[in-house]
């Protein structure tokens, strides 16, 4: 990744306030960041909450780290350098898309506490609610892997090579024993 910045940038203001973004959908745009390790549940469950969120009339959005990894970030690798990079791009992208007004569920590996932070910090420095919420659950990756050899499905993205703490959440975290948030 080259650290080059702009220098000919110019910020567009938009005519349209996100407040009025916000009358049009009739709720709040939010960023809902699910975390935990590969296979713990995270995109499951960001498909029922964004199935739920729908059937409410809520305006809802999934950005599955998986599915990014195979455009947006197709040309990242998983060492600790892209990985922060991957987290800052989605981060962006699910702040321009609770800016227009939606429910952003995120569901991405982001392993390191720093990343989630600047996300979190991007976030409320346009107003936009940020959530954070721990899929505390046993990796399923084994299981994964013999399925994904056995249906030709992609392999599970490997675990962070440096250690990662679990996080200290301050909002959210499912944990898989009972399934209810903590």
């Amino acid at each position: 990744m080259s650290s080059q910045n702009a220098t000919n940038l110019t910020q567009t203001h938009y005519l349209i306030a996100t407040s009025e973004r916000e009358v049009l959908t009739g709720h709040h745009g939010v960023v809902v960041w699910m975390t935990g390790l590969s296979g713990a549940g995270k995109s499951s469950i960001a498909v029922g909450l964004d199935h739920y969120l729908n059937q409410q009339r809520q305006h809802s959005f999934i950005l599955d780290g998986d599915n990014l990894r195979s455009g947006l970030c197709a040309d990242l690798s998983f060492s600790d350098e892209d990985r922060h990079e991957n987290i800052r791009r989605a981060g962006e992208v699910a702040k321009l898309m609770a800016e227009a007004g939606l429910i952003v569920i995120c569901a991405l590996i982001s392993p390191f506490a720093a990343d989630r932070q600047v996300v979190r910090e991007s976030c409320a420095k346009s107003s936009i609610p940020f959530m954070e919420v721990f899929i505390n659950a046993p990796s399923r990756s084994a299981s994964s892997a013999t399925r994904s050899a056995s249906t030709s499905a992609p392999a599970p993205a490997p675990s962070p090579a440096s250690p990662a703490s679990t996080p200290r959440m301050r909002h959210r975290s499912i944990r898989k024993s009972n399934c209810a948030p903590t």
